[in-house]
């Protein structure tokens, strides 16, 4: 096979050659590093779509430790633009990827079968899992009908399944909003994009004692954004739209993909009737690389509009009031929001104050019924342990940067860390089991930081201590551009080897991607 190197100056050569003034027209958004891409297709009015819920997913059996699911990943072809057919890469060919409801410490064991014309990987994001069930980026799960081609000219080194395999999540862990998407080495950016993404949700005895909104009233939100052609087709510009050989997006897009049509749960800007009761929401950024400022309009005149009750692995100890949440790509933010304060017939829009235009709005809230409201949110929801700095045994300093690795050795092609592109035979830190370590974290533009099997708490940003944003456990951390964090993970759960990287997709499959390896 090809070497990295030669894939990467073969996909320089190639994103030189690209007609790329016909499928994009560049420009950043506030916020974000990342280039606009525009649609061709007619879109929308904004607030017209019902919110669409993707399916829970039944066992197809159970026994007294585990639930087993069968999950086949394949095209499916879906309305995603009104009166247009978008063909969609799925998991049961459908878009988000049907959720996962799970207990603490209850094995999940899922099959996956692959359908599709490339190789995939499985990522629970979030999962303190088995480094075999991981997701880690070169253990490929091989389509059905065989595999020819090179993988993307990377030199594979992980476990080949072919067609099928299964995943063990042993679930060890508190209630969280998880997900799971794909992960193949290289082309994490492109197959995320066509829409392998979706929930797992674990709940524990802890969270059902709280009396937060559930049932019909704990909603998951995927927000993410795509761009469509005149047919309603996703546009991307990758170097190879067979996503067989050449890894890589053209030279105009390697600062992040974002487009211009906002999504949630799939639907363009939708609408979501409510009564007048407090909801949960579980907010994830599934997009490739647009931040979001949420805010509501009108937002509410007695308190703040957002009260975080959990962030990405897991319940706050006590609940955050917000009047605007900034979520980067990968992150989660569990919040309540109560529509009692709206007069009935309010339409409350969610807007995203980092975008302009189409993109500067999410979806909206129709306060259409009245109702009986028994939640609340309670002042302390879980005790949870606090790390300090004195526990770590290990400082490690990591810089995520552009880096000079590209061809002809021309900088700004590829992305690094500590200066280094990704390689799967090179170990980047190998921390001790049931150790913890401060990890010091540099950036030149904003990077969202996200650490496999390991779970962290902030310190502090630059002389300040953490963020409005950084509460609890978290697995990803929103890097600002030209800021350092100081971040202390606890490696417990698995030895073996694991991955770090860059949450912006175009970023990490340009090779801004470590090995860490749990010793």
């Amino acid at each position: 096979m090809l070497s990295r190197r030669d894939v990467l100056k073969f996909a320089g050569v190639a994103a030189v050659a690209l007609p790329i003034a016909t499928i994009a027209c560049t420009g950043d958004e506030s916020g974000t590093t990342g280039v606009l891409l525009r649609s061709r297709a007619r879109l929308p009015e904004p607030f017209a779509i019902p919110l669409p819920m993707p399916p829970v997913l039944k066992p197809t059996r159970q026994d007294t430790a585990t639930d087993y699911y069968e999950i086949a990943q394949r095209p499916g072809k879906v309305e995603i633009l009104p009166g247009l057919e978008t063909e969609i890469w799925g998991y049961n060919g459908i878009f988000p990827g049907p959720t996962i409801q799970a207990r603490s410490g209850r094995r999940v064991v899922v099959r996956h079968r692959n359908e599709l014309p490339v190789p995939t990987v499985v990522h629970l994001h979030g999962g303190k899992t088995p480094p075999a069930d991981d997701g880690y980026p070169v253990d490929l799960l091989l389509p059905v009908g065989g595999w020819t081609a090179e993988h993307g000219g990377h030199t594979v080194s992980g476990q080949l399944s072919d067609g099928e395999r299964q995943y063990v999540y042993p679930l060890d862990q508190p209630a969280a909003t998880l997900w799971y998407h794909d992960h193949r080495m290289d082309f994490t950016g492109p197959q995320v994009y066509r829409g392998l993404a979706g929930f797992l949700l674990i709940h524990d005895d802890e969270e059902d004692a709280l009396p937060l909104p559930r049932g019909n009233r704990d909603i998951p939100l995927m927000l993410c954004d795509r761009a469509f052609a005149e047919d309603g087709s996703l546009l991307y510009p990758s170097v190879d739209p067979t996503l067989r050989r050449t890894p890589g997006v053209s030279e105009n897009f390697m600062q992040g993909v974002m487009g211009d049509v906002i999504l949630v749960n799939g639907a363009p800007w939708p609408v979501l009737e409510v009564t007048n009761t407090r909801y949960r929401f579980r907010l994830l950024n599934a997009s490739n690389a647009r931040r979001y400022r949420l805010a509501l309009d009108p937002a509410r005149r007695d308190g703040p509009p957002f009260i975080q009750v959990g962030s990405d692995v897991g319940l706050l100890d006590r609940p955050v009031g917000h009047q605007q949440i900034e979520i980067a790509p990968a992150e989660r933010f569990d919040v309540v929001v109560d529509f009692s304060s709206y007069p009935m017939g309010t339409r409350v829009t969610m807007t995203n104050q980092l975008g302009s235009g189409a993109t500067g709005s999410v979806m909206r809230f129709h306060v259409a019924r009245e109702a009986r409201d028994d939640s609340t949110v309670p002042s302390r929801l879980i005790e949870s342990e606090k790390l300090r700095q004195s526990a770590a045994v290990a400082t490690r300093t990591f810089r995520f940067a552009r880096g000079a690795h590209g061809p002809s050795g021309r900088p700004g092609t590829v992305w690094t860390i500590n200066d280094q592109p990704f390689d799967s035979e090179r170990v980047d830190a190998q921390p001790r089991l049931g150790t913890a370590e401060v990890w010091r974290l540099t950036t030149n533009v904003p990077h969202p930081v996200h650490l496999h099997l390991a779970h962290f708490q902030v310190l502090s940003r630059g002389q300040m201590g953490p963020g409005p944003y950084d509460g609890g456990w978290k697995d990803t951390i929103d890097m600002r551009g030209g800021e350092t964090a100081e971040i202390i993970a606890r490696f417990t759960g698995f030895r073996g080897r694991y991955v770090f990287h860059c949450h912006n997709l175009e970023h990490e499959d340009m090779a801004m991607m470590g090995n860490l390896e749990v010793v």
